[in-house]
């Protein structure tokens, strides 16, 4: 997975409770990508993404999209991507 990247992703906004995670992950395996979403407890969601670049910029892309032509749930109010290498134990994307 060397040509994979991992992008660390923080959502702001109304993204808890509301279904956020769930249709990250929907979203985040139509793209081929492995990693988690999870609540932070300050109220942001922390994504993990990996796979091809290309695909892991549509995610952060689909995330920010503003307004959501994805039928996205919530409210965002802003999102900051960290960029990573990919890590080789990584496998599936799920909710935490």
């Amino acid at each position: 997975m060397a040509e994979h990247e991992r992008a660390l992703i923080f959502v702001r906004g109304r993204v808890q409770g509301v279904g956020f995670r769930w249709w990250t992950r929907a979203r985040a395996l139509e793209l081929g990508l492995v990693g988690h979403a999870r609540n932070l407890p300050d109220g942001r969601v922390e994504v993990s993404a990996q796979g091809p670049r290309a695909a892991v910029e549509q995610l952060v892309a689909l995330l920010d999209e503003q307004p959501s032509m994805r039928s996205r749930p919530g409210h965002v109010a802003g999102v900051t991507v960290q960029w990573h290498p990919g890590r080789e134990d990584t496998t599936g994307f799920v909710e935490r």
